[in-house]
């Protein structure tokens, strides 16, 4: 069966694109990158998809993009779009499963930011695609101060459904990583109760896509 990974953030510009990259770049067969819904894109801009894509030449699919950099709900309605449901979203990754191996999902913001003009959540997306896969998420956070909390409350909402998650990674790692960053980095596994699965440095996105490749493998523990 097609593997599934979902990667939330647990905030926006935590890091979670250039994980997902990384993710695609180490993972074995043939892979695609889906992004359900990208805001803040407007003409030509490349969004998180085409970054993935650029660093790793793997396939990718963006579903939904809108303008202003809001939440995918309110940039939806604030241009009279209808985001498509929870349930639609799911039925699609089911569908293009089927020609890759491994399919990963990767969100908009925070594990709660509405994905869809219903109230639907990246957390009921995956939630919905456990019915049929095994789900790996994979929890993207900031290497900084306050980190620590929102990193246990997004593993305590995944819990609370029923979906265990594959660990966390903090998203994009300092240069010159000071007191709280250093205490975080140690802390992060026993306050989640998950393995810190990786560490990827900051700029990471701005590598070649040949020296990311190469240097993504030694990202992950």
């Amino acid at each position: 069966m097609t593997r599934v990974v979902v990667v939330t953030g647990t905030n926006t510009d935590v890091g979670k694109t250039i994980v997902t990259a990384a993710i695609a770049a180490t993972v074995d067969g043939r892979v695609l990158v889906v992004k359900p819904a990208q805001t803040g894109v407007s003409g030509s801009d490349p969004g998180d998809a085409d970054v993935v894509a650029r660093l790793t030449g793997v396939d990718v699919e963006t579903w939904t993009v809108l303008d202003e950099p809001l939440a995918p709900e309110t940039a939806a309605r604030r241009a009279g779009v209808v985001l498509p449901t929870v349930a639609e979203h799911a039925a699609h990754v089911r569908a293009v499963a089927a020609s890759y191996d491994v399919v990963v999902v990767e969100g908009a913001g925070g594990l709660l930011v509405r994905l869809d003009s219903h109230g639907g959540t990246l957390l009921d997306l995956a939630t919905e695609l456990a019915t049929t896969h095994d789900v790996e998420v994979v929890v993207v956070c900031a290497a900084a101060l306050g980190t620590l909390n929102v990193a246990e409350l997004t593993v305590g909402a995944l819990r609370a459904r029923g979906l265990e998650p594959s660990g966390v990674v903090i998203g994009s790692w300092p240069t010159e990583p000071g007191l709280a960053e250093t205490c975080n980095r140690e802390d992060l596994p026993r306050v989640t109760g998950l393995p810190l699965l990786g560490v990827v440095p900051a700029g990471a996105g701005s590598l070649p896509p040949a020296e990311f490749a190469a240097a993504a493998t030694g990202w992950f523990a």
